[in-house]
Parts: C-alpha cells; structure tokens; sequence
C-alpha cells in the first residue's frame, strides 16, 4: 500500500511532497528514509523494498528545493527563508503524519549524505523520539566549510540571497574531485565508480543535479553542517540512542574515512552506543553499487532489528 502525502513545509511557503510506503504484513517498525543534496527519496526504491520486505513501513519525502516538492512548487533550488533547521523540522512534520496513521510502532531513521546532516540536527533535538538512526555518507569537519560559510553570509547579506554564484560550490566542494582517477565529465564523478550510476543521476528529471542552489539557501546547508559538528553538538544527542554510521572509505564527503571515524569519535566521547562501518574502496553511494547494496541493506535491517529486540 502507498499514501501521497502533503503538508505545508517549515519554510511556510511550499508544500512538501511525500509518500509511506506499508508492506503487505504486520509492520515491525517504521523507517524514515531521508535523501541527500541535489537528489529525491525514489532513487532509493531498491532500499526502500528491501525495507518494506524485512517488515517495515517506509516514510519518505523531497526535500524543499528538490525533486516532486521543487516540481509542484516551482521552487529548484530554493529553500525558503526560515533558516538552516527548515528541512529537519520537515522531517519531523513527515514523522507526526507517519505516527498518526501508525501509532505505538519502534520509529528509526536513515539519512544518506545532506540527509544525515538532516539526521544529525534532527537527533540533537528529537533522538529521543526514535529507537535507532543509521548515518551514511556523513562527514566530519570540512575544511573549506568557514571561509566558504563566510564568503555566502557576506554575499547574502549584501543582497544577493536570491543570485547564484557557482563559486561557493567550488569552494566547499572542489576538493572532492581530488582523488577521482577517471576523467571528470559529468561532475558526479565522485558519488560512484559506475559509469551507469552516474548517468542514471545526471539525467534524472527529479533530480535537483543541474538546478542551481541560490546563496541563501547555500548558506543555510553550510550553517547545517557547522551546527552538526564537534562533542557540543554530540552532547545535544540523548545518549540512549543507538547509532550505525557507515559509509565508503573513498568518499570525499567522509574525508576518505577519516571523517566518518571523527564523526563517531565524537559520538562514542560523550558516552554514545555508535557501530561504524567502511566499506573499503567504494566511494559515496555504498547503497548503489550493485555488488555490495544487498549487504548495505542487510547491515542496516539487522541494526534496525537488533533495536527491537
């Protein structure tokens, strides 16, 4: 069974499109599913059956600014005004409309790439409203993030908050193409070895890859990241939570490892339960390789069900 549903967004302008995905069975659990930067929930229907198939209810959305929810609105790339905690509030509207319909079952979260950065803002303020979270893709420090998070306040406080300057992507994210050893054609290069998975994502119609972001809303991603870093955000996280943070050891996004680890070090330093797991020689999308997103599923599903026992 599917719900389309609708609401209106934390931004009080747009209205965010999204779907609950119910196996033909007695749920066990109900997992939100949140997507990455510049993508939309369907490119994960192959987890969202694997999902669905271990007994669990499947919630999802695009997020303001991409996908359906940019479509129905006429918004690419656009954010709103209301603040860098727009798209984790709308994630917690989705997860009272997924409660409503189906009360009094264990709630978990994954959240890949931009969407663990959800995820993480998400569990500083609601963890103790879910009974597990799996972060992939996520990163550590960034390097680039102050001076480029600087640059865009200067330019969106001089007025050009609606304006799109390339050159912010450039700063904060030029160096993930530093260790790519193909040629860069498409600019994507660095989600996934596959020629195929690449091409897949840069001719989506719902994906946001080529609709550019304006600075506000640049702005408002570089101060999501910033607010999801170091032990002072950890502590904000209720220690209970158990976490399984996972990604590909030649992710840019993780720092090639070292990000993900730095991440979880924060986590296990303030007395957090978190499992970390690299795959080695993959890059961002572990879940969309076809040789080992069977496993990724399957560790995920398992962390889930170890929860509920």
């Amino acid at each position: 069974m599917l719900h389309e549903v609708s609401f209106e967004s934390f931004n009080e302008r747009d209205q965010v499109q999204g779907w609950i995905y119910v196996p033909a069975c007695e749920p066990k659990g109900i997992v939100q599913l949140v997507h990455g930067f510049g993508e939309h929930s369907r490119r994960y229907l192959h987890m969202i059956v694997a999902f669905m198939d271990a007994g669990f209810v499947v919630a999802a959305d695009d997020h303001v600014g991409h996908g359906k929810t940019a479509i129905v609105n006429d918004r690419w790339g656009d954010w709103g005004d209301k603040g860098a905690h727009t798209m984790m509030e709308d994630e917690h509207k989705l997860a009272e409309i997924v409660r409503e319909k189906y009360p009094g079952l264990p709630y978990f979260m994954f959240g890949h790439s931009m969407g663990s950065f959800i995820a993480r803002d998400y569990i500083a303020k609601y963890g103790g409203e879910l009974a597990g979270v799996t972060l992939c893709g996520t990163c550590g420090t960034f390097a680039s993030l102050p001076e480029t998070m600087a640059a865009i306040r200067k330019a969106v406080e001089g007025g050009k908050g609606d304006e799109v300057d390339p050159q912010f992507t450039n700063m904060l994210f030029g160096f993930m193409f530093s260790r790519i050893e193909e040629p860069v054609k498409l600019g994507n290069e660095w989600i996934c070895h596959s020629k195929w998975v690449q091409d897949d994502h840069a001719n989506d119609p719902f994906d946001a890859f080529t609709k550019p972001v304006n600075n506000r809303s640049m702005l408002f991603f570089c101060e999501m990241m910033d607010c999801i870093q170091g032990e002072e955000w950890a502590k904000k996280v209720p220690a209970a939570l158990p976490i399984y943070n996972i990604g590909g050891d030649q992710d840019p996004v993780g720092s090639w490892g070292e990000g993900v680890y730095q991440t979880s070090n924060w986590l296990a330093a303030t007395g957090h339960k978190v499992t970390t797991r690299l795959y080695t020689g993959y890059r961002h999308e572990i879940h969309n390789y076809d040789e080992i997103k069977a496993d990724v599923e399957a560790g995920i599903i398992n962390f889930f069900k170890k929860q509920l026992s």
